[in-house]
């Protein structure tokens, strides 16, 4: 069944448009696979938005329900001339490279140009999709988009998940997302949908910071932690990504959320800065290692569509 939500009272002459659905989430596994049944697309680098339409007013919102319309204008109306009384889309706001590949760092920077690729459609024309397999979703999605310099489908890699997955990796894409065409739409982290990555790159706890050192002002370096079995653990610090700009715009960020009791385990050192674990920060690592420490990690930027409590290890997803 649909999982249940508050609608609006509005509603054209369609049945009521769901106000607020909780995003469908892939769950993350160690290699590649194929299964038969299943199809691989592309998986982006940037930020999870969902695209709600009636007639042509259209509001862009984030995974954890911040309206992002005013920041992305042109693709609120693409989406609003799209031919659909009422919709709801699923998709990623990504800015690509030169080469095709997208990177969070530069929608986050704001260095490109935002592009909205869609994935799903959960409703359409009063209609609600979310019980039905995701192929008769994909059937609605493609009668009704229109592609545009602003709006993308989703891109479909190979039809085997081993080719998909070799293929994700000579591009140099972040990863592929495995979905089976069967699955209905949950709006939880669910087994119908599995990511597999090729760049390690996840969401942390920023904890707190150590005095800065040498010629850099404002901070040294983050201390960095996830929740694991339900409790914050510390996973490292990260003193690479920043430049004079971001170590002062993070540490103005950090000032409210100051204090004297760590909700963690600190690390040895002196004059160390604890922070409430509120802020969600994009890492790229190495690896995590068999003592939970990353290797390696550098800053990529703040994540505001990540609440603090979805923050788990990646191996604990």
């Amino acid at each position: 069944m649909a999982p249940k939500t508050k609608t609006s009272r509005k509603n054209d002459g369609d049945p009521a448009l769901p106000r607020r659905v909780r995003p469908m989430l892939a769950t993350l596994v160690a290699e590649p696979f194929h299964k038969p049944g299943w199809i691989y697309e592309e998986k982006y680098d940037g930020d999870r938005i969902l695209a709600y339409k009636q007639k042509t007013r259209v509001r862009l919102v984030s995974r954890n329900s911040k309206d992002r319309t005013e920041q992305f204008p042109k693709i609120a109306r693409a989406i609003s001339r799209l031919p659909a009384r009422s919709l709801i889309l699923d998709g990623e706001m990504v800015v690509f490279d030169r080469k095709g590949v997208s990177h969070f760092q530069d929608l986050q920077k704001g260095a490109g140009k935002p592009v909205y690729a869609v994935f799903d459609c959960l409703y359409y024309n009063g209609r609600d999709l979310r019980h039905e397999p995701l192929s008769a979703r994909k059937s609605v999605l493609k009668q009704v988009f229109r592609r545009g310099p602003v709006l993308l489908p989703a891109r479909q890699l190979a039809r085997n998940g081993l080719e998909a997955f070799r293929e994700a990796r000579h591009e140099g894409l972040e990863g592929m997302v495995a979905k089976d065409l069967t699955a209905p739409y949950v709006g939880a982290r669910s087994n119908f949908w599995l990511k597999v990555k090729l760049h390690q790159e996840d969401e942390f706890l920023i904890l707190g910071y150590t005095p800065p050192s040498g010629t850099r002002q404002y901070f040294g370096a983050l201390l960095l932690g996830a929740h694991d079995r339900g409790k914050l653990r510390y996973v490292g610090k990260v003193g690479a990504g920043f430049d004079r700009a971001s170590l002062a715009a993070l540490y103005r960020k950090f000032q409210p959320f100051r204090t004297k009791s760590p909700a963690f385990e600190p690390p040895p050192g002196k004059n160390l800065a604890f922070l409430r674990p509120r802020l969600v920060a994009q890492i790229s690592y190495q690896e995590l290692t068999a003592g939970k420490k990353l290797r390696q990690p550098v800053f990529l930027g703040l994540r505001n569509d990540k609440a603090a409590r979805e923050v788990d290890l990646p191996n604990a997803r």
